[in-house]
């Protein structure tokens, strides 16, 4: 009888050198890439360098160091961290971004996509059109509208019942947040449309058979595969409503007492309104820190693997 014989595979031996599928930079694409990294320099790296030196110097819009400004090493920094109408300027600009903007425009913009992919034509012509108008007006013509609209005799006071009341100087932040993510909510209900006519029919028809519901479906397959959508969406709306400066200092110029002073309208009213160009330009200078750390995340989220 023959002796039975074994094959045993041979040991492959791990590959070595560069990896193939590696991302590599090609000297080739410096010319093309060097308008827009000569226009970056410029237009952004430049002025928010000189920003940070201004943060440190002594400059005032009028006076003697107008002109004459002096660097003064870490003075304003220290009065910043001292600065409780700064701390509390960063705590509102949390609540106003977060409210505003990651949550309710990230949010109704979401829901509305999802109830456009079933509604009738006609509906989802109208509806998407007039939310397309909000996101595409103006700030000035969004703060004037809701400005008019939370006052004495405006609109939404009559809806409650109240039209005599200020609504915008009881609840002045609620207000402010409502205004922004009514004009966000546009941008949002597009990404997310169009993110959510690229899921494939099979995977949705797949679940169906599988008996999941609605619910299960949201979870478990739209969720999901909206997942880098979603991560874009909240870096936009959180780095849009970090910006808005326009909106909250025409209905409220950051009042009634510093209740919607968020960081844009404070680096204003310290540059512009009491003359400290160096302290407003530090105060600056925390947002553009603040945006970079908040994108950094937003960009590590995007890339870790599902």
């Amino acid at each position: 009888m023959a002796a039975e014989t074994t094959l045993v595979p041979p040991v492959l031996a791990a590959p070595t050198g560069r990896r193939q599928d590696r991302v590599r930079f090609q000297l080739g694409s410096i010319p093309l890439l060097a308008p827009a990294a000569i226009l970056l320099i410029v237009l952004f790296l430049g002025p928010v360098a000189y920003s940070f030196y201004l943060g440190f110097t002594n400059l005032n819009l009028i006076g003697p160091t107008a002109i004459n400004y002096q660097w003064t090493g870490l003075t304003n920094l220290n009065q910043l961290i001292h600065d409780p109408i700064f701390g509390q300027s960063l705590y509102r600009t949390a609540f106003f971004v977060i409210g505003s903007g990651v949550i309710g425009a990230t949010g109704i913009g979401l829901l509305l996509a999802m109830a456009m992919q079933r509604a009738i034509p006609l509906i989802r012509i109208l509806i998407g059109a007039l939310v397309v108008v909000c996101f595409m007006l103006p700030p000035v013509t969004v703060a004037m509208v809701w400005y008019a609209a939370s006052t004495s005799g405006g609109t939404i006071t009559a809806l409650f019942g109240s039209p005599n009341s200020d609504f915008l100087h009881s609840f002045p932040l609620v207000l402010v947040g409502a205004a922004n993510t009514w004009s966000l909510t546009g941008l949002a209900m597009l990404l997310f449309g169009a993110a959510l006519r690229n899921i494939p029919n099979e995977v949705v028809e797949s679940a169906e058979l599988e008996r999941a519901n609605p619910v299960q479906r949201f979870f478990r397959i739209t969720l999901p595969l909206l997942r880098p959508t979603i991560v874009t969406t909240v870096l936009l709306m959180t780095l849009l409503s970090l910006a808005n400066f326009t909106i909250v200092y025409i209905m409220t110029a950051g009042g009634p007492g510093n209740s919607t002073m968020i960081l844009p309208v404070y680096s204003y009213q310290q540059a512009f309104q009491f003359d400290r160009l160096a302290y407003g330009a530090l105060v600056g200078d925390a947002m553009v820190v603040l945006a970079t750390i908040v994108s950094f995340i937003y960009v590590r989220a995007s890339r870790a693997r599902v």
